[in-house]
């Protein structure tokens, strides 16, 4: 897998995007401290209302990308948000007021929300072949899950050496390197839509959202990300009411099942690189996200037993499975939204699973708490099994068992935004693509606009002398 770090340029962005989330990591640990001295007592509300003002960041910015997309370089979009988000990890250290600390996590968080979707839309066009571009997706998994694993414990070490504040100092070096590092990939020039609309703004901000509501394995994608939310959900927020209230353990074993679940993941994205070559997207993905329901059952056993020393190794197994199929449903998502989407659409489709995915979050992250709190945890694993369940479900009736050709893509975009086809773009396909293309669209309940005989307007075409008519 670590072949795929032989090109260059994707190496440079690997390196920009691990750079970037370790600084993240630090500025996570640094902000608790910081809400704390604060806040005091109060640091937990900070940081909760911080988390719902991170989603409601990622929810409402990410759509915008799609419509600066095509005018900014996404080279500069990438430094820029880099930039932005150096800036604010700036800041951080001198707020004294804690509406500070929320207008500055909203700007930190949009500037996110913005790089994150422009540079996955940037790696498909830089490993065109799939093969390598999936080794791609699994690296990038595998980040993701060592940065929730080394951080902490970086954090941890320079604490024993330095003040918190400083924390926020190698935050704002992180972005600065990674921003470096873009400027010195050479980004390959993206494709432009086939067909170049002259829409308004809200209109490039919602096409991403209107591809994934055209496409059918993108709706299915749609209640696969509740599926993950729930699950991920259901970790974050009750981890330490497992351990701690219900197991009575310390607070160390906290980590420790934090870690399994990332231990989980990142088993999974290692073995995926192989299994995709072998079997289709839709089985690994559909399969993940039943896995989640059966994890949740195992789960709510864990939580009605009154006893036992199994309950801890039961635990870390139930929590190392969730990561181990959320993974399964999270690593091949790019591949999907590369073949559904065109590839002058791709920053608007990635914009729109960002958003879209993290809207789920949204939903699922104070459900969890809420209903641990307030009804028990059985009534948490209850209700977020079954937002699982029906969500994987739905999944499995949407996504059709047959994928639709990536020929098929460019018709349910022109049938999504009403555009005949045009003679300068090539010839409608044939044959098995223009059935599956006719399938697929009437599944999606769209329609496209089929071209009217233009109607002649100017007098009557005058005889050709000595030409023939046709009752002679």
């Amino acid at each position: 897998m670590l072949a795929v770090l032989r090109n260059r340029t994707y190496r440079r962005l690997f390196a920009a995007q691990v750079i970037a989330l370790v600084g993240t990591g630090l500025a996570t640990v640094a902000l608790g401290l910081l809400a704390y001295d604060i806040a005091g007592a109060e640091a937990g509300s900070v940081l909760g209302t911080a988390l719902a003002i991170k989603m409601v960041a990622y929810v409402a910015i990410a759509p915008a990308v799609g419509v600066v997309a095509d005018r900014i370089p996404r080279r500069a979009l990438m430094v820029s948000a880099d930039l932005m988000r150096a800036g604010v990890a700036l800041l951080l250290p001198f707020v004294d007021q804690v509406w500070q600390v929320y207008v500055l996590v909203f700007l930190l968080q949009s500037a996110s929300a913005v790089f994150t979707p422009t540079f996955q839309a940037v790696i498909p066009d830089v490993l065109p072949e799939e093969r390598e571009y999936t080794r791609a997706l699994s690296m990038s998994r595998l980040a993701y899950d060592l940065e929730s694993l080394f951080s902490p414990a970086l954090a941890a070490a320079l604490l024993s050496v330095i003040t918190y504040n400083w924390l926020f100092t190698g935050t704002m070096l992180g972005f600065f390197a990674s921003a470096a590092l873009v400027v010195s990939a050479v980004l390959p020039k993206p494709t432009a839509p086939a067909a170049p609309r002259a829409d308004g703004a809200r209109a490039k901000a919602t096409a991403g959202a209107r591809l994934f509501f055209a496409v059918p394995q993108l709706r299915a994608l749609l209640a696969l990300n509740l599926a993950v939310a729930a699950a991920s959900a259901m970790v974050t927020v009750n981890s330490v009411v497992y351990v701690r209230d219900v197991l009575g353990l310390s607070a160390g074993a906290v980590a420790l099942a934090l870690g399994a679940y990332g231990a989980g993941s990142m088993v999974m994205a290692l073995a995926l690189p192989r299994v995709l070559d072998k079997v289709p997207d839709r089985a690994v993905m559909l399969r993940g996200a039943l896995l989640l329901t059966v994890v949740f059952a195992g789960l709510g056993a864990i939580t009605a037993a009154q006893g036992g020393s199994w309950r801890w190794p039961a635990l870390l197994a139930g929590w190392a499975a969730f990561g181990a199929a959320c993974s399964t449903v999270l690593t091949p998502t790019g591949r999907l939204i590369r073949r559904s989407a065109p590839p002058g659409e791709r920053t608007g489709a990635f914009a729109a699973q960002f958003s879209l995915s993290h809207g789920c979050w949204l939903l699922t992250y104070p459900l969890a708490g809420w209903l641990g709190a307030k009804a028990g945890l059985g009534a948490a694993v209850v209700s977020l099994g079954g937002i699982a369940l029906a969500a994987s479900l739905l999944a499995v009736r949407l996504w059709p068992a047959r994928e639709p050709l990536e020929e098929t893509a460019r018709d349910l975009v022109r049938a999504r935004d009403n555009i005949p086809h045009r003679s300068d773009e090539g010839a409608a396909p044939t044959g098995e693509a223009a059935a599956a293309a006719r399938v697929h669209l009437r599944r999606s309940g769209v329609h496209p606009v089929r071209p009217q005989p233009t109607k002649r307007t100017g007098p009557p075409a005058l005889p050709v002398p000595g030409a023939r008519s046709s009752g002679q």
